[in-house]
C-alpha cells in the first residue's frame, strides 16, 4: 500500500504567492501521478488536516482554493485521494515513548521519518531547492534493548524516498507497482501469503496466532526482517556453511535463557530456537533455527522478547 507522507518542513515557508501557486500545481500533479500507479491503495498522510495547512507564510490553503476556479478544481482532485491525519493514524508513533526519532538538519521531522519507517514515500511542496531531490537523508536515533536487558541508543543515517516533481515519480513507478503486488499490509496477510513471500522460511503453527495479533506498528518491521531472513536462506549452501550469511543481525541467546526458547517443532519434537533476529520499536524478536537438511530457516516465535515464567 503506497503511502505518501507529507513533509511538513516544506510548507509554511517564506515565499511570494506566485511561487507558492506554482508549487501547488506541481504538488497536486505529483500526488495524483503516484496515486495513478495504485489508485485503490494510495493515501496521503499528514500530521494536520490539509485544510489547516499554510502553503507559504500567511498564505493558508483555503485562500489558495478560493483564488480561482482552477485552484478549486485542483483541490477537488487532491481531496479525491484519501487523506489520513494525523500521521499517527497509520504510523503509531513509536517516538511517543522515546524509542525512535528522525531529524533532518538537526530538526525533528515526523512526516519524513514516518515515510522511512513505513517504507513509503515522502512528498514535498517544491518551494525551495532543498526539496528538488528524489531522496532525503535523515538522522535516525533508536532506543534498542540489548540481550542483557540494558538499553542504548543506536544512531544511523538513512535515506527516504522523496518526490516533489514528476521526474521523481518516474524513478519510483516500477517500485510502486511491484510493492503494490508484493506487500502484506497486516500480520494476517503475512501468514496467508507466507509461502509466496518467503519460500525458504518455514513457520511453526504457533506463529499463526502471533502474526494474526501482530501490533500494527510491527507489521513493516517484521516484514522487512523476514525478507532479509528469506534472502539469507535463498543464498545459503548448507554444504559450504553451517549457517546462512545473515543479512540482518542474528544472535544466540545466553545459556540461562535457552530454556525459554524451546518449542514443539513440526515433527512433534521439542527443539531450541535460541537464535533470534530483532525488530523495533521495542524489543521485538524472531526466534529461528537453520534446517541444513532442507536449506530452510524455521521460525518459531514472532513477537515481544520472550520473558521467563515467574
Amino acid at each position: 500500500m503506497p503511502l505518501l507522507f507529507l513533509n511538513e518542513k516544506s510548507w509554511a515557508t517564506t515565499c511570494d504567492h506566485t511561487r507558492a501557486d506554482a508549487a501547488m500545481v506541481d504538488f497536486v500533479d505529483v500526488v495524483r501521478a503516484v496515486a495513478k500507479e495504485d489508485p485503490a491503495e494510495t493515501s496521503l498522510v499528514s500530521e494536520d488536516g490539509l485544510t489547516s495547512l499554510e502553503i507559504a507564510k500567511d498564505y493558508p490553503i483555503g485562500k489558495w482554493i478560493g483564488a480561482s476556479p482552477k485552484n478549486h478544481a485542483r483541490w477537488l482532485r487532491l481531496r479525491a485521494l484519501q487523506n489520513r491525519s494525523p500521521v499517527r493514524s497509520v504510523y503509531p508513533a513509536p517516538d511517543a515513548d522515546g524509542h525512535l526519532e528522525y531529524r533532518h538538519e538537526g530538526e525533528k521531522v515526523l512526516g519524513l521519518g514516518a515515510a522511512h519507517f513505513m517504507d513509503g514515500i515522502a512528498v514535498s511542496l517544491p518551494v525551495v531547492p532543498e526539496w528538488e531531490t528524489p531522496s532525503v537523508s535523515l538522522e535516525r536515533r533508536e532506543l534498542v534493548e540489548l540481550d542483557n536487558g540494558s538499553l542504548e541508543f543506536e544512531h544511523e543515517t538513512v535515506d527516504v524516498r522523496h518526490v516533489s516533481s514528476l521526474p521523481h515519480v518516474d524513478e519510483y513507478r516500477a517500485w510502486i507497482r511491484e510493492s503494490s503486488l508484493a506487500r502484506a499490509a497486516t500480520g494476517r496477510q503475512i501468514w496467508e501469503r507466507r509461502a509466496d513471500l518467503y519460500p525458504h522460511l518455514q513457520f511453526l503453527p504457533r506463529t499463526e496466532a502471533q502474526l494474526g495479533d501482530l501490533d500494527p506498528r510491527w507489521v513493516l518491521p517484521v516484514r522487512g526482517c523476514l525478507e532479509r531472513l528469506e534472502a539469507a536462506a535463498a543464498d545459503w549452501d548448507p554444504a559450504m556453511m553451517h549457517e546462512p550469511e545473515w543479512q540482518t543481525k542474528v544472535t544466540p541467546e545466553g545459556e540461562t535463557r535457552k530454556r525459554v526458547c524451546r518449542f514443539e517443532d513440526l515433527d512433534g519434537k521439542v527443539e531450541t530456537f535460541h537464535l533470534h533476529a530483532r525488530f523495533t520499536p521495542g524489543a521485538g524478536r524472531i526466534h529461528l533455527r537453520p534446517i541444513g537438511a532442507e536449506g530452510k530457516i524455521r521460525i518459531a516465535h514472532i513477537g515481544s522478547k520472550i520473558r521467563p515464567d515467574l
